[in-house]
């Protein structure tokens, strides 16, 4: 089909040349002279139709001449269209669009990507930061977690009794379960059993936590909740990652380090780091155990998350393991 095409346009350019040839030729030819007698002005003599006879015939030939090389050029064109093209000489164009379409949409890509960091992160509001208010229930608690609970704590008071009369002295009077109950309406959160127990046994103990710190009492631990969550009331995930959220009970201030806090659903316990903004989890897995590692490491001289107990003039103190 290419040759086709070629032809054609040869075909009309040599149509073209051949007109212009015969036009200059035709220019160059002398005129015959005149014979006969001058004519006479507006009639023309035979002479004149002689002379002027050729010309006359000359335009139809280069009339076709010309519509010859227009027909030429134009099957040239529409052949030339609907020629089919091959793979070789379609694949510059194609890989040259391609590429183009590739840069612009990279471009793109690197306007929204701009645009999206100029935007605000997006922020989900802690769902458990504003709870509903339920009604009071004082709710019964495992017997089976209560005696356990009291026995841990029947072991602390009597080391402390021996061994820190002044750290004794700052234990809480018990809890009462339907305070209990009131907070929990409050935050919209159930207490593990466990913290319920211990709360019932001391509410709280100014100069002693298990570890370290200092035990809340449950109106604290309802208004250390609340400025938690006044401070972060959202979180920058869907998910609640390794930042405070409404599900965890401060049961502990760690006083310069924060607070220490209980998974209201999982039970688990984490560090809440106060300088860096950020949770940290511990090494015991429940507040029973931290109730239990405690208990032994005053009786054995133990470790509880890195501390180690040591008594000055009546005073527990906890110092780093290290």
């Amino acid at each position: 089909m290419l040759k086709l095409v070629r032809l054609a346009l040869t075909a009309a350019i040599l149509t073209a040349i051949a007109v212009r040839v015969r036009r200059r030729a035709r220019r160059t030819e002398p005129e015959p002279g005149p014979a006969g007698p001058e004519p006479i002005l507006g009639r023309p003599t035979r002479a004149d139709l002689a002379r002027y006879a050729g010309r006359g015939r000359s335009r139809p030939m280069a009339v076709l001449f010309g519509w010859g090389a227009l027909t030429a050029v134009v099957f040239g064109v529409f052949a030339f269209m609907g020629m089919p093209i091959s793979e070789s000489e379609k694949a510059p164009y194609v890989n040259r669009a391609l590429k183009q379409v590739s840069e612009s949409g990279r471009v793109a890509s690197f306007a929204a990507d701009a645009l999206t960091s100029r935007l605000p992160k997006p922020v989900f509001p802690d769902p458990y930061c504003s709870p509903v208010l339920r009604p009071v229930t004082v709710r019964p608690l495992d017997p089976k977690v209560r005696r356990a609970v009291d026995r841990q704590w029947r072991r602390i008071e009597r080391w402390l009794k021996a061994k820190a009369p002044r750290t004794y002295a700052t234990l809480g009077r018990p809890g009462r379960a339907r305070t209990i109950a009131v907070a929990e309406s409050q935050m919209g959160i159930d207490f593990p059993d466990s913290l319920r127990a211990s709360l019932l046994r001391h509410n709280g103990a100014k100069g002693f936590g298990l570890g370290y710190g200092a035990q809340l009492s449950t109106r604290q631990i309802r208004d250390a909740w609340r400025l938690m969550c006044r401070e972060d009331p959202t979180n920058l995930e869907l998910d609640p990652g390794p930042e405070f959220s409404g599900v965890l009970i401060p049961f502990q201030d760690r006083y310069d380090e924060g607070y220490g806090l209980i998974d209201s659903e999982a039970g688990s316990l984490s560090w809440d780091a106060a300088q860096e903004g950020m949770l940290s989890t511990s090494d015991l897995p429940s507040y029973d155990a931290l109730l239990r590692a405690t208990a032994d490491a005053l009786e054995q001289g133990g470790t509880v998350d890195g501390t180690r107990p040591r008594v000055v003039r009546g005073t527990l103190r906890w110092e780093p393991a290290d």
